[in-house]
Protein backbone atom coordinates (compact mmCIF):
# COMPACT_ATOMS: atom_id res chain seq x y z
CA UNK A 1 0.00 0.00 0.00
CA UNK A 2 2.68 2.69 1.30
CA UNK A 3 4.77 1.74 -2.12
CA UNK A 4 1.43 1.93 -4.51
CA UNK A 5 0.92 5.68 -2.46
CA UNK A 6 3.98 7.18 -2.79
CA UNK A 7 3.92 5.85 -6.90
CA UNK A 8 0.32 7.48 -6.67
CA UNK A 9 1.80 11.33 -5.00
CA UNK A 10 4.73 11.28 -7.44
CA UNK A 11 2.96 10.98 -10.30
CA UNK A 12 0.14 13.64 -9.55
CA UNK A 13 3.15 15.83 -8.02
CA UNK A 14 4.48 15.91 -12.12
CA UNK A 15 1.41 18.25 -12.57
CA UNK A 16 2.29 20.37 -9.44
CA UNK A 17 -1.51 20.11 -8.62
CA UNK A 18 -2.58 20.07 -4.52
CA UNK A 19 -3.25 16.55 -3.73
CA UNK A 20 -6.59 15.75 -1.69
CA UNK A 21 -6.41 13.73 1.46
CA UNK A 22 -9.62 12.24 0.38
CA UNK A 23 -7.87 11.39 -2.93
CA UNK A 24 -4.86 9.99 -1.25
CA UNK A 25 -7.73 7.21 0.62
CA UNK A 26 -9.73 6.45 -1.86
CA UNK A 27 -6.29 5.03 -3.67
CA UNK A 28 -5.43 2.82 -0.55
CA UNK A 29 -8.46 1.88 0.66
CA UNK A 30 -10.00 1.31 -3.15
CA UNK A 31 -12.23 -1.71 -2.43
CA UNK A 32 -10.86 -3.17 0.98
CA UNK A 33 -12.44 -0.61 2.91
CA UNK A 34 -12.35 -2.10 6.63
CA UNK A 35 -8.80 -3.39 6.04
CA UNK A 36 -7.27 -0.18 5.74
CA UNK A 37 -9.88 2.30 7.63
CA UNK A 38 -7.63 2.70 10.56
CA UNK A 39 -4.43 2.30 8.81
CA UNK A 40 -4.45 4.65 6.07
CA UNK A 41 -3.12 7.70 8.18
CA UNK A 42 -0.62 5.50 9.16
CA UNK A 43 0.45 4.47 5.33
CA UNK A 44 0.11 8.33 4.76
CA UNK A 45 3.00 8.86 7.26
CA UNK A 46 5.05 6.23 5.76
CA UNK A 47 4.51 7.42 2.30
CA UNK A 48 5.56 10.51 3.39
CA UNK A 49 9.00 9.88 5.34
CA UNK A 50 9.50 7.05 2.25
CA UNK A 51 9.13 10.04 -0.33
CA UNK A 52 11.27 11.84 2.14
CA UNK A 53 13.99 9.66 2.15
CA UNK A 54 14.25 8.02 -1.21
CA UNK A 55 13.35 11.31 -3.62
CA UNK A 56 14.03 14.19 -1.05
CA UNK A 57 10.70 15.20 -1.29
CA UNK A 58 8.02 16.51 1.87
CA UNK A 59 4.65 15.78 1.98
CA UNK A 60 3.09 18.91 3.61
CA UNK A 61 -0.32 19.67 4.46
CA UNK A 62 -1.24 23.39 2.97
CA UNK A 63 -4.59 23.90 3.88
CA UNK A 64 -6.06 21.86 6.96
CA UNK A 65 -9.49 22.74 6.60
CA UNK A 66 -9.72 21.17 3.06
CA UNK A 67 -6.74 18.22 4.26
CA UNK A 68 -4.68 18.92 0.69
CA UNK A 69 -1.36 18.12 0.41
CA UNK A 70 1.64 19.18 -1.83
CA UNK A 71 4.97 17.78 -2.40
CA UNK A 72 7.91 20.25 -1.53
CA UNK A 73 11.88 19.85 -2.38
CA UNK A 74 13.52 19.61 0.52
CA UNK A 75 16.93 18.89 -0.39
CA UNK A 76 19.17 21.99 0.01
CA UNK A 77 18.28 24.65 -2.40
CA UNK A 78 20.43 25.80 -5.01
CA UNK A 79 19.52 28.52 -6.76
CA UNK A 80 20.59 27.19 -10.32
CA UNK A 81 18.08 23.73 -9.90
CA UNK A 82 15.65 25.80 -7.84
CA UNK A 83 12.35 23.91 -7.90
CA UNK A 84 13.24 22.09 -11.19
CA UNK A 85 12.83 19.04 -13.20
CA UNK A 86 14.62 19.35 -16.61
CA UNK A 87 11.70 20.51 -18.87
CA UNK A 88 10.21 23.02 -16.18
CA UNK A 89 13.61 24.88 -14.92
CA UNK A 90 12.82 27.66 -17.61
CA UNK A 91 9.15 28.21 -16.28
CA UNK A 92 10.65 27.95 -12.61
CA UNK A 93 13.05 30.43 -13.73
CA UNK A 94 10.60 32.69 -14.83
CA UNK A 95 8.36 32.04 -11.78
CA UNK A 96 11.47 33.01 -9.29
CA UNK A 97 11.76 36.77 -11.80
CA UNK A 98 7.81 36.78 -10.60
CA UNK A 99 8.23 36.31 -6.98
CA UNK A 100 11.13 38.52 -6.46
CA UNK A 101 9.05 41.09 -8.16
CA UNK A 102 6.42 40.85 -5.73
CA UNK A 103 8.51 40.62 -2.88
CA UNK A 104 10.17 43.45 -4.09
CA UNK A 105 6.82 45.94 -4.28
CA UNK A 106 6.11 45.26 -1.27
CA UNK A 107 4.39 41.11 -1.42
CA UNK A 108 1.75 42.10 -3.74
CA UNK A 109 1.25 43.61 -7.10
CA UNK A 110 -1.61 44.72 -9.24
CA UNK A 111 -1.63 42.00 -12.39
CA UNK A 112 -1.14 45.62 -14.56
CA UNK A 113 2.22 46.13 -12.76
CA UNK A 114 3.25 42.25 -12.83
CA UNK A 115 2.22 42.46 -16.91
CA UNK A 116 4.27 45.78 -17.59
CA UNK A 117 7.14 44.28 -15.62
CA UNK A 118 7.27 41.22 -18.01
CA UNK A 119 7.06 43.54 -21.08
CA UNK A 120 10.48 44.63 -20.03
CA UNK A 121 11.68 41.28 -20.10
CA UNK A 122 10.07 40.88 -23.59
CA UNK A 123 7.79 38.42 -22.11
CA UNK A 124 4.17 38.99 -23.66
CA UNK A 125 1.18 38.12 -22.04
CA UNK A 126 -0.72 38.22 -25.84
CA UNK A 127 1.68 36.61 -27.08
CA UNK A 128 2.45 32.63 -27.50
CA UNK A 129 6.26 32.73 -26.50
CA UNK A 130 8.49 29.81 -27.64
CA UNK A 131 9.86 28.44 -24.01
CA UNK A 132 6.28 29.48 -22.00
CA UNK A 133 3.96 28.87 -24.48
CA UNK A 134 0.87 31.29 -23.13
CA UNK A 135 2.58 33.34 -20.79
CA UNK A 136 -1.02 35.11 -19.31
CA UNK A 137 -2.00 31.31 -19.19
CA UNK A 138 1.03 30.02 -17.43
CA UNK A 139 1.41 32.54 -15.08
CA UNK A 140 -2.92 33.54 -14.22
CA UNK A 141 -3.75 29.48 -14.70
CA UNK A 142 -0.65 27.28 -13.81
CA UNK A 143 1.12 29.07 -11.39
CA UNK A 144 -2.27 30.39 -9.38
CA UNK A 145 -3.47 26.40 -9.41
CA UNK A 146 -0.31 24.96 -8.32
CA UNK A 147 -0.17 27.15 -5.32
CA UNK A 148 3.09 29.22 -6.16
CA UNK A 149 0.92 32.25 -6.73
CA UNK A 150 -2.34 33.47 -5.35
CA UNK A 151 -4.64 36.19 -7.39
CA UNK A 152 -7.22 38.07 -5.61
CA UNK A 153 -9.58 40.44 -7.52
CA UNK A 154 -10.01 44.00 -5.72
CA UNK A 155 -13.04 44.60 -5.07
CA UNK A 156 -14.63 48.00 -7.01
CA UNK A 157 -12.58 47.40 -9.89
CA UNK A 158 -14.23 47.69 -13.49
CA UNK A 159 -12.43 46.33 -15.78
CA UNK A 160 -11.56 43.96 -12.73
CA UNK A 161 -7.82 44.11 -11.42
CA UNK A 162 -6.41 41.37 -9.98
CA UNK A 163 -3.82 41.48 -7.16
CA UNK A 164 -0.94 38.71 -6.99
CA UNK A 165 0.95 37.23 -3.52
CA UNK A 166 3.11 35.07 -2.69
CA UNK A 167 0.90 31.41 -2.67
CA UNK A 168 1.25 28.52 -0.01
CA UNK A 169 3.78 26.38 -2.08
CA UNK A 170 6.02 29.27 -3.11
CA UNK A 171 6.30 29.77 0.74
CA UNK A 172 7.33 26.15 1.58
CA UNK A 173 9.53 26.09 -1.61
CA UNK A 174 11.99 29.47 -1.34
CA UNK A 175 12.16 31.59 1.59
CA UNK A 176 12.18 35.76 1.49
CA UNK A 177 15.90 35.62 2.46
CA UNK A 178 16.90 33.27 -1.07
CA UNK A 179 14.82 35.75 -3.09
CA UNK A 180 16.42 38.79 -1.79
CA UNK A 181 20.13 37.16 -2.10
CA UNK A 182 18.85 35.84 -6.35
CA UNK A 183 17.67 40.05 -6.79
CA UNK A 184 21.31 40.87 -5.56
CA UNK A 185 23.17 38.77 -7.52
CA UNK A 186 21.75 39.78 -10.62
CA UNK A 187 21.57 43.38 -9.63
CA UNK A 188 25.59 43.02 -8.92
CA UNK A 189 24.22 44.54 -5.10
CA UNK A 190 24.68 43.75 -1.55
CA UNK A 191 21.46 42.61 -0.48
CA UNK A 192 21.15 45.02 2.49
CA UNK A 193 21.39 47.56 -0.45
CA UNK A 194 17.25 47.15 0.20
CA UNK A 195 17.00 48.04 3.89
CA UNK A 196 13.48 47.27 4.24
CA UNK A 197 13.41 43.61 2.09
CA UNK A 198 16.45 42.97 3.82
CA UNK A 199 14.83 43.05 7.38
CA UNK A 200 12.11 41.68 6.42
CA UNK A 201 13.79 38.65 4.62
CA UNK A 202 16.11 38.44 8.07
CA UNK A 203 12.87 38.30 10.20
Amino acid sequence: QVSELVQFLLVKDQKKIPIKRADMVKNIIRDNKDAYKDAYSEIINRAGRTLQEVFGLQLVEIDAKRHTYILINNLPRAESKYLCRDKEKEKMGLLLVILSFIFMKGNSVKDSALWEFLNLLRVYPGKQHKVFGDVRKLVTEEFVRQKYLESTLIPLTDPPEFKYQWGPRAEKETSKKDVLNFVAKIQGKDPTFWASQYSEAEA
